[in-house]
C-alpha cells in the first residue's frame, strides 16, 4: 500500500513537473513576443524621431539617448504648448468679459441717448 502511494505520489508529481514545463515554455513564448514588440515599437520610435535615418541617409544614425532626448524635447514643448493654450483661453475668457461688460455699458449709453432726444 505504501508503495502504491509513492508511485501515485510520484505520477502526480511527474504530472506537475510537465505542466511546469508547459508553462515555462508559455512564459518563453510570451516573452519573446514582448520583446519582438518592444523591438518593433523601438524602431518605429527611432524613424519617428530622425526621419533622416529612416529614409537611410548615410551617416544620419541615432543612438538611443538621442532619440530619448528627442522624446524629452517633444514632452517638454507639448507640457510647454498646454500651458500656453491654458495662458490664451483665460485670456480669451477674460476679453469675453470685458466685451461683455462694454457691451453692456453701451446699451445703457444707448439707452441713455434715447432718453435724452
Amino acid at each position: 500500500q505504501a508503495e502504491e502511494e509513492l508511485k501515485e505520489g510520484c505520477a502526480r508529481r511527474a504530472l506537475q513537473l510537465q505542466e511546469m514545463g508547459r508553462r515555462e515554455r508559455l512564459l518563453r513564448a510570451d516573452v519573446g513576443r514582448a520583446k519582438e514588440q518592444l523591438e518593433s515599437f523601438k524602431t518605429r520610435v527611432m524613424r519617428a524621431c530622425s526621419p533622416a535615418a529612416a529614409a537611410g541617409v548615410a551617416g544620419k544614425a541615432v543612438t538611443e539617448q538621442q532619440v530619448i532626448e528627442k522624446v524629452r524635447q517633444i514632452s517638454d514643448e507639448n507640457q510647454q504648448s498646454r500651458e500656453r493654450e491654458k495662458c490664451l483661453q483665460e485670456e480669451l475668457s477674460s476679453r469675453l468679459s470685458k466685451e461683455k461688460e462694454v457691451s453692456a455699458n453701451v446699451e445703457v449709453f444707448r439707452k441713455s441717448l434715447q432718453e435724452l432726444q
